[in-house]
């Protein structure tokens, strides 16, 4: 499995214990061209799992790709240039920036398949109508191989009521796309960031390990019954 990080706040990096110091080139030079995709796959602690960091540079990456021909598909293009090393990964993860800008845009372009993590707070139901939007919009002008696959409630608090209150409005509103799984507050999830791993290897017995554990699970037998995996185009 591949997981590309283009959120320059580099959150998924740090989570798989890529240190800014030690990053160097990544998805940023990906993006611009000065490095190919053989060049800026990293290995990472979990079995089976490689990186594109997210550089320190990628934080200015918007300004710069919109000088750029072509903008919406600078990393789709980069991909394509090395189908013998995509053919390596069953799956491919593009961890986006919470705005929905160039890089976004650029994730929306490469991709089959959107995974939206809806925290259950009653802004965050706001955040995905705009989501759903820019999807559809997209898969018009830009990829109609592009849909939403699905919601993963997270940050769920068992003792407020507003976070079931916002996992029913979810439900009643996307039907079958929000998963079964609900990820809970956890402190062990956010404990393992600052250890440089993830959940699951900090802390494989919590909650919230357990969690992740059965959201994987329940995506692999949605993956089956869609009958391909999640790559990009």
């Amino acid at each position: 499995m591949l997981l590309i990080d283009l959120d320059p706040q580099g959150n998924a990096s740090t989570g798989l214990g890529l240190g800014r110091n030690a990053r160097n080139d990544g998805t940023y030079a990906l993006l611009l061209g000065s490095r190919r995709l053989a060049e800026v796959i990293r290995p990472t602690s979990v079995p089976d799992l490689a990186i594109i960091p997210s550089d320190s540079d990628l934080v200015g990456a918007e300004i710069e790709l919109a000088d750029l021909d072509d903008r919406e598909h600078r990393l789709r293009s980069a991909l394509a240039t090395a189908p013998d090393i995509m053919q390596r990964y069953d799956y491919v993860f593009l961890d986006c920036p919470p705005s929905l800008g160039l890089l976004t845009l650029n994730a929306l372009v490469a991709c089959h398949d959107v995974l939206v993590p809806l925290q259950c707070e009653f802004f965050a139901l706001e955040g995905v109508s705009h989501i759903t939007q820019t999807v559809e919009r997209v898969r018009r002008a830009l990829n109609p191989e592009l849909s939403l696959e699905g919601l993963v409630l997270t940050m769920h608090d068992r003792r407020n009521k507003f976070s079931d209150a916002v996992a029913a409005d979810a439900r009643a509103f996307f039907k079958e796309k929000v998963y079964e799984t609900v990820i809970p507050r956890n402190i062990r999830i956010s404990e393992a960031p600052s250890h440089g791993l993830p959940v699951t290897l900090y802390d494989f017995r919590s909650s919230g390990a357990q969690a992740y554990v059965r959201l994987a699970v329940e995506f692999r037998r949605r993956d089956r019954a869609r009958g391909r995996r999640m790559q990009p185009a």
